[in-house]
């Protein structure tokens, strides 16, 4: 199951980690946020223990999306070392998301 990720816990479990974190940016409210969802969930129990698979509610945690300039949702981001690696916005196919994390393991 995917991890939530606030503005509280931000820090400690994505930029702390020290595993590749893939954060997907959405709102209860956004259609392609609804159906790229069961495709987060998917990668979160495929690539559980290697990697980290969270979402952010951009409504209820807006520091961490302001910090991280989230102007159009749903925006995955692709976290390593604290650092962002790779991003993809707008709701996509599994594959080229599987993609962007196999080119960052």
């Amino acid at each position: 199951m995917a991890l939530e990720f606030t503005d509280s816990n931000f820090q400690n479990a994505v930029l702390e980690s020290d595993k590749l974190t893939v954060v997907d940016f959405w709102a209860e409210w956004c259609g392609p946020c609804r159906a790229i969802g069961p495709v987060i969930e998917e990668l979160a129990k495929e690539y559980n223990g290697k990697i980290n698979v969270g979402k952010v509610n951009v409504d209820h945690n807006p520091n961490v999306s302001i910090d991280y300039g989230i102007t159009s949702i749903p925006a995955i981001l692709f976290i390593k070392g604290g650092k962002v690696v790779d991003k993809q916005i707008g709701a996509v196919p599994k594959y080229i998301l599987e993609k962007k994390i196999q080119s960052h393991l």
